[in-house]
């Protein structure tokens, strides 16, 4: 019989010894374990499967119920004569045949009771996600591990209530690797009198994380998730539990006149050792050396734990200083991500451009801002794409090296062309000359559910995941890959990671909802739409997910209401495309002609993520019809 279950490994420590030295007691003592479990755990709606050694193994329905139940018995086992004693859980499928359970979920609770120290409670990442809300519960984030036999590192709380064991990282043993030669460069904080200046520290720290990422055997946190540290002063030790890494760079760069001083520092993450600091006073034309040599010098302190070799450092062949400044500014609008900053980044990438005519990394990042706008529907696509492939072809004339100019091609090829192959092949150049480039990964995501290899797409986004933890984006992608893959409870639990960063998140709420309505629960699918389209603020936005519900619950009225405002929002923004939109509302209808009619309106369009949400579950009738084979012809799929 197959279940989803909270499992709860617990084990005695010592018990081997103590039997040598005092079989009396040891005997007692586990006598008086097998008590406290027994009662604890039935008084908690758990039952025992199996008693192996000095270990037990139990299940319960509730992974709460389970967290409880572990609290209640280490408490029970710090009164004398006190029973040493280490637990991990994990919730996940399990199969149970005649008293005997197994499944991977049994071999994950295994490995995460083997890093637990006597006295401590450890638990998964997912047991976190169902009492992180329980006022009774205390948890602390351990970090991830590497556990064995388990492809991806997992993360590791440990349950922090009174007369419970709380180690730190350090203490932590078990069957496990612990990360090495994962670096994480923190923002370099802006010392100038002048806030202008921000821009030209972050670029600082991004010209320096493009360098690192060059050093084989170096593994090196993404752009994102190191700068959602930006501004705060959180200590080294719990910045390295939650990026996975073990060593931090971090510095400040001071900027006046035509002279700059940078200082860097290497920290070592488990004991806040300071590996090697350093402080540069240069003129300002030098800066592009003393990056080079920071990178170097960094490389070389790492050299003798590295499998591999530096790869061949590639030299900025850019000597003006004031376009790279503006070339700084551009990539300082384009973080911002709105279709206003994306305009600005532009302007500033030519500026950088028409100043240095050599700039790749200009030439790139224009192409890539202009392919961004036609994807999100800001520009006509035929000129967005056109204009994003010649910035890419000139980009890559200049220096075939940069993962950007790859990038940039693959989103016209994916977006706009559905030229599958060229994608695939420009995505995997971009992986192998930037392994930390998680925009390669996203969009190679979306190129495997467009082949519909929904496992595979799961399966980059989590490696994208694991290299850039804290990216909205990615967790927001990889939430998407869950509901295609059918993973529903999967998908609300990155929902939640995005909610946890900002509750008002309308693209966390969306994800939410329509995990929780193809879950079947459309009700409360209704009332997080009617949230989205709230903070839309727009009287015909985010009306999309509030038209499927209304047709899903048979209130055809409203779901009418929401096709009309769908249609008037066309006419009055006719550079707009809502077609998807219809599509979607008239599949949760039902008319199936009117599905196929604006199905081929978004391909008509050359809307690109047509190829990509025709692969969601409610789909499935549409790729019943005869008619879906012509779709999936005219985008070559």
């Amino acid at each position: 019989m197959r279940q989803l279950a909270a499992i709860l490994f617990a084990d005695m420590t010592g018990y081997t010894a103590l039997m040598q030295e005092n079989e009396q007691l040891a005997r007692s003592k586990r006598q008086r374990l097998k008590e406290v479990l027994e009662a604890t755990i039935a008084r908690f709606h758990g039952k025992i499967l199996q008693y192996y050694g000095d270990g037990s193994l139990s299940i319960f329905n509730s992974a709460i119920d389970s967290v409880h139940a572990a609290i209640d018995i280490q408490q029970q086992l710090q009164q004398h004569p006190r029973v040493e004693l280490r637990i991990g859980i994990h919730t996940g499928d399990v199969i149970i045949e005649e008293e005997a359970i197994y499944g991977d979920g049994v071999n994950l609770a295994s490995r995460i009771e083997s890093l637990a120290v006597p006295g401590g409670v450890f638990v998964s990442e997912k047991v976190f996600d169902e009492i992180r809300n329980q006022e009774h519960i205390q948890t602390r984030e351990l970090g991830y591990f590497e556990l064995k036999n388990i492809k991806q590192p997992v993360r590791v709380f440990a349950i922090a209530n009174n007369g419970i064991v709380v180690p730190g990282r350090n203490e932590v043993r078990g069957k496990t690797a612990a990360p090495v030669n994962r670096l994480a460069v923190l923002p370099f904080v802006n010392m100038s009198a002048d806030p202008e200046n921000e821009y030209f520290s972050d670029g600082i720290t991004e010209e320096l994380l493009n360098a690192l990422t060059r050093v084989d055997g170096l593994q090196v946190t993404s752009r994102t998730s190191a700068f959602a540290f930006k501004g705060k002063h959180d200590d080294i030790r719990d910045i390295a539990i939650q990026l996975n890494v073990d060593k931090i760079l971090e510095g400040s760069v001071r900027k006046a006149g035509n002279r700059v001083r940078i200082t860097a520092q290497l920290i070592n993450a488990a004991d806040g050792f300071h590996i090697w600091s350093e402080t540069y006073d240069r003129k300002l034309d030098d800066i592009f050396e003393v990056q080079d040599e920071i990178s170097g010098i960094i490389a070389n302190k790492l050299k003798e734990d590295l499998t591999g070799r530096e790869k061949p450092t590639i030299k900025s062949s850019i000597k003006n200083i004031t376009a790279y400044t503006h070339y700084l500014k551009g990539l300082h609008f384009k973080n911002k991500i709105t279709p206003a900053d994306n305009r600005k980044a532009i302007e500033c990438f030519k500026q950088a451009i028409a100043l240095e005519p050599g700039y790749a990394q200009a030439y790139a990042m224009v192409a890539q801002t202009y392919c961004a706008l036609g994807s999100y529907g800001q520009m006509i696509p035929h000129t967005a794409f056109e204009i994003g492939h010649q910035y890419a072809d000139k980009a890559l004339e200049l220096d075939d090296t940069i993962a950007e100019g790859y990038i940039a091609k693959a989103m016209a090829y994916l977006y706009y062309e559905w030229k599958w192959q060229e994608a695939y092949d420009a995505l995997q150049k971009a992986i192998e000359l930037n392994p930390s480039e998680v925009a390669a990964y996203d969009l190679l995501g979306f190129y495997y559910v467009a082949q519909a290899q929904k496992a595979q797409a799961v399966k980059v986004l989590e490696q994208a995941e694991q290299i850039d933890p804290l990216s909205p984006g990615i967790i927001r992608s990889l939430g998407n890959m869950y509901i295609f893959q059918e993973r529903f409870d999967d998908a609300v639990r990155q929902a939640e990671k995005l909610l946890e960063m900002n509750p008002e998140m309308r693209s966390a709420i969306e994800l939410k909802a329509w995990a929780i309505g193809m879950k079947g629960d459309w009700h409360a699918a209704l009332e997080l739409f009617k949230e989205v389209h709230r903070l839309t603020n727009h009287p015909l936005k985010g009306i999309m997910g509030l038209g499927v519900c209304y047709a899903r619950l048979g209130m055809m009225d409203k779901a009418m209401e929401c096709v009309h405002k769908l249609e008037k929002r066309q006419q009055e923004e006719p550079d707009s495309v809502v077609d998807g939109d219809l599509a979607a509302v008239w599949l949760g209808i039902g008319d199936l002609d009117k599905t196929f009619h604006y199905l081929n309106e978004c391909i008509d369009k050359r809307m690109g993520p047509v190829a990509c949400f025709i692969e969601y579950p409610p789909y499935k009738v549409v790729k019943a019809d005869p008619r879906f084979e012509g779709l999936k012809q005219r985008m070559g799929i």
